[in-house]
């Protein structure tokens, strides 16, 4: 009902409205949470030969965010409890080339970020947060995407809040915020002609009609959290009993999770090829899974031109091998849930034969 389509009210609207949600001083819409993350290196200044530390466990847009500026990711393990880069591994991999730290909170569990800023401060290194899984998600009371020198969350259409296609920046940095959103928007600064081009800039913007949805969406994200929350807590209850399966990690101590995805894990007893013969099953009797997510290290791109191999990453590696990430959306009726235990439990006894 307005007469724009791009850079109309609609994007400063969804901005502030996002800021005052997740308490960051300032956020840029972008057009995915991809662009978001390159933006942050290029603020940062992250370039050629530079170092980031980062999960090998992740979609591969978080370290590909790097490359994209010719700076170097450097993996860190995973922790097997929460699927998150293992704070404890961090400082082995800093060198005098690294400049920052990108942690992922992987299927919107949090990471130690009281950890990870304390290596952060001690080694004068910045903070690029990917929080794109982890809309809503908190650390004592505190929202992920808060802790970093800035963060990016992602609207696609899996995530907890959409925007058909979209994502968000948010710092508490306004040099930051300016320099992403000059970046965003073909390197114009804010008040400049139409054809005039301050800096190297992309087409990163977000349409006003992405940003209507979004600002919908948020209006209704704690309902829309709640029911996520409700139905992991209901897929667990039925999961539980099968002896094979590892649940994801719930809430502990001040940590209160985003369920973005609900990814479980066999037993170490089953082999990888033994785990996609149970997905082929589950998909032949209807049931939408996936791995979830394979090693970005072993990524034939990665082991082409990085020389990594099998062994590099361990527990990476072996929990990569393990999962299956299940149906999951906000209004799964519990019969599908119903169908989707027992069907993975009738299948696991026959892969065991």
């Amino acid at each position: 009902r307005t007469p724009n389509l791009s850079l109309g009210p609609k994007i400063p609207e969804f901005e502030e409205e996002f800021a005052s949600y997740i308490g960051a001083k300032h956020a840029v819409a972008v057009n995915s949470g991809t662009s978001g993350l390159h933006l942050c290196v290029r603020a940062l200044g992250i370039q050629a030969g530079d170092e980031v530390i980062t999960t090998p466990f992740s979609f591969i847009a978080s370290a590909n965010c790097l490359l994209f500026e010719r700076a170097k990711p450097v993996f860190a393990d995973i922790r097997e409890d929460t699927l998150n880069m293992d704070e404890d591994r961090i400082e082995e991999r800093i060198t005098n080339k690294t400049k920052a730290i990108l942690p992922v909170h992987v299927f919107g569990y949090p990471c130690n970020m009281g950890k990870i800023r304390r290596l952060a401060k001690k080694h004068g290194l910045a903070i690029i947060e990917d929080a794109c899984e982890a809309v809503g998600a908190e650390i004592a009371g505190r929202k992920a995407g808060t802790f970093g020198t800035a963060a990016v969350f992602a609207f696609y259409p899996n995530k907890q809040m959409t925007t058909g296609e979209g994502g968000m920046i948010v710092t508490n940095d306004k040099k930051i915020a300016a320099l992403a959103r000059s970046m965003c928007n073909q390197g114009r600064d804010e008040g400049m002609g139409w054809l005039a081009h301050n800096r190297l800039g992309y087409n990163y913007r977000l349409s006003d009609i992405n940003c209507a949805l979004g600002l919908a969406q948020l209006k209704r994200i704690v309902a829309i959290l709640a029911k996520r929350a409700q139905v992991a807590e209901q897929y667990s209850q039925r999961l539980a009993a099968i002896d094979e399966v590892s649940l994801p990690p719930l809430d502990r101590g001040t940590i209160n999770r985003s369920w973005f995805v609900y990814v479980i894990r066999l037993a170490p007893e089953f082999s990888e090829t033994q785990r996609n013969k149970i997905i082929y099953a589950l998909r032949a009797r209807g049931i939408g899974c996936n791995v979830y997510f394979p090693a970005i290290h072993l990524q034939p791109f990665y082991r082409n031109s990085f020389g990594y191999k099998p062994g590099d990453f361990p527990i990476t590696e072996q929990v990569s091998a393990r999962t299956i990430a299940l149906p999951f959306f906000n209004n799964l009726k519990e019969k599908q849930m119903d169908y989707v235990a027992r069907s993975l439990q009738e299948i696991i006894k026959e892969v065991k034969k």
